[in-house]
């Protein structure tokens, strides 16, 4: 099977419930979302195919850059742009299963998942929209001879996308890896609808798949957000949903995810939540490869 990503490489966890946790993350590409507006001005108004300033400027100078790790940083918009937009299609590789494979174990400290010292090593898939047509590559990946001791996946999604039923079928059938959705909704902040971004139907299905977890995660920048997380919280638990719910600061730059931490933690402890740190902000700055 053909696998086409962005990047992989060997990190902490830097957000939700495994902060800290060394592993080793395979960034896919693609999105259904865009996200022009983290970090900017909530007022602004783009086209739906428009990319914000930021991104723009990139794409204008694209034949500047011969491959991924040379694009640069931007501040505003999603973080991962360049693995949502078809522009920067040709920074991707395109690999099959047993180059994926080789790959990840590659990166981890003795290729392998489970160390010696019974420690394991986390496989984080990420995007972009990991759940996209994707899923379909999963099952061989998992079911790989090399993989037989991986013992975590989580992966980071928006919890829009369905779950494909041979995926399902795998997850719900096996009890060799603990698989965790990290559901990132999408709020206005972002610059995306709540229709397409709160999907309890499609969030309620990973909370019931077998041999999963599942939590909550929002990015918030102000009251606002956080009036809108209140929300979407009440909307998902009214669709039965119960599980942990975690607030993170807006991080498109340093300075700026630092000076809104600590409020951030103070409203995610009023309401009982928790907090996430973007930990590999703090150690790595902002980087490709953290």
């Amino acid at each position: 099977m053909k696998w086409r990503f962005s990047e992989a490489f060997y990190s902490v966890q830097g957000e939700g419930k495994f902060v800290g946790v060394p592993s080793v993350f395979l960034r896919m590409f693609g999105c259904n979302f865009r996200c022009k507006k983290f970090g900017r001005d909530k007022s602004e108004v783009y086209a739906k195919n428009e990319p914000n300033p930021e991104v723009a400027e990139v794409i204008k100078n694209i034949d500047q850059y011969d491959k991924f790790e040379d694009l640069p940083i931007i501040h505003t918009g999603c973080d991962t742009y360049a693995s949502i937009y078809p522009e920067f299609k040709r920074f991707m590789q395109d690999v099959e299963t047993d180059d994926i494979v080789e790959k990840l174990l590659s990166l981890t400290p003795t290729g392998r998942w489970t160390l010696a010292n019974g420690q394991d090593i986390h496989l984080i898939i990420t995007g972009g929209e990991p759940m996209l047509g994707w899923q379909r590559n999963y099952v061989d990946l998992f079911n790989h001879p090399k993989m037989k001791d991986l013992k975590n996946v989580t992966f980071e999604t928006n919890g829009t996308q369905a779950l494909r039923p041979e995926f399902a079928n795998f997850v719900g059938n096996q009890d060799k890896i603990r698989f965790t959705f990290s559901c990132s909704p999408k709020l206005s902040v972002s610059g995306e609808s709540w229709d397409d971004a709160i999907r309890t139907d499609v969030v309620k299905s990973y909370y019931n798949l077998p041999n999963s977890d599942i939590y909550l995660k929002f990015v918030v920048a102000d009251d606002m957000d956080v009036d809108e997380v209140t929300r979407a919280v009440d909307t998902y638990q009214k669709s039965g949903l119960e599980c942990p719910v975690y607030t993170m600061p807006v991080g498109g730059r340093y300075d700026e995810y630092k000076a809104n931490a600590q409020r951030v933690a103070g409203l995610a402890m009023e309401r009982g939540w928790r907090y996430t740190p973007r930990l590999h902000v703090d150690i790595f700055g902002n980087a490709w490869g953290t």
